[in-house]
């Protein structure tokens, strides 16, 4: 083993992964063994083809939202966040002129007095 510092986020995230991979190609071999019985008149062979074809098919159906949620959160983050800073913006100047205007009117009432 190096010396260098493991970063145990990144390693989770990376386990995380691995693990979210093989559950998918689960899923995908049950549902391709569930759609292959239809077909009594495969093969052996064909059956098998068409069962690996059904996964990868699947997986890569899998993959690709994986990615198209994974760019909408990106967007939807990015989107979030100028609405936030805009609001929280709103906020401030709203309390500072709430507080201008309070120690205007207690310096006009201490000024009349």
């Amino acid at each position: 083993m190096d010396d260098r510092a493991v970063d145990a986020g990144a390693l989770i995230a990376e386990v995380e992964g691995h693990l979210l991979i093989e559950a998918t190609f689960g899923d995908g071999r049950l549902a391709a063994a569930r759609f292959a019985r239809q077909f009594g008149w495969l093969t052996e062979g064909q059956r098998a083809v068409l069962e690996e074809r059904f996964v990868e098919e699947y997986v890569a159906l899998a993959r690709a939202s994986w990615r198209w949620t994974a760019r909408r959160g990106v967007e939807l983050r990015g989107e979030y966040e100028g609405v936030y800073r805009g609001l929280r913006r709103r906020v401030i100047l709203g309390a500072a002129l709430g507080i201008a205007g309070l120690v205007a009117t207690v310096g006009l009432l201490s000024l009349t007095r």
